[in-house]
């Protein structure tokens, strides 16, 4: 913490904005990130891509080649395409 606030603020953003990374310690310990808004969003965009690969080797590691037709579902929740149709839209 020493060391960013002697940085301040202003040094900080600016460092950031030019794609340096800071770890802020506390006690020795990692407590906060300062990172440009380009490198969030490409951190967000691969956590997202993440959870889309786990989400796709789970399925096709669980899959049994079984197939549900649609309205097997909608019944199994107390609906068909009719009653879905009849709802009103949100707006």
């Amino acid at each position: 913490m020493t060391e960013a606030a002697q940085r301040g603020v202003a040094r900080l953003v600016a460092d950031a904005e030019r794609g340096t990374d800071l770890v802020v310690t506390r006690r020795h310990q990692p407590v906060a990130a300062v990172v440009g808004i380009r490198r969030l969003q490409e951190l967000e965009e691969a956590a997202a891509d993440l959870r889309d690969l786990a989400l796709v080797l789970a399925r096709s590691v669980t899959d049994t080649g079984e197939r549900v037709p649609l309205d097997d579902v909608l019944s199994a929740f107390g609906h068909t395409r009719e009653s879905l149709a009849a709802l009103p839209e949100d707006e």
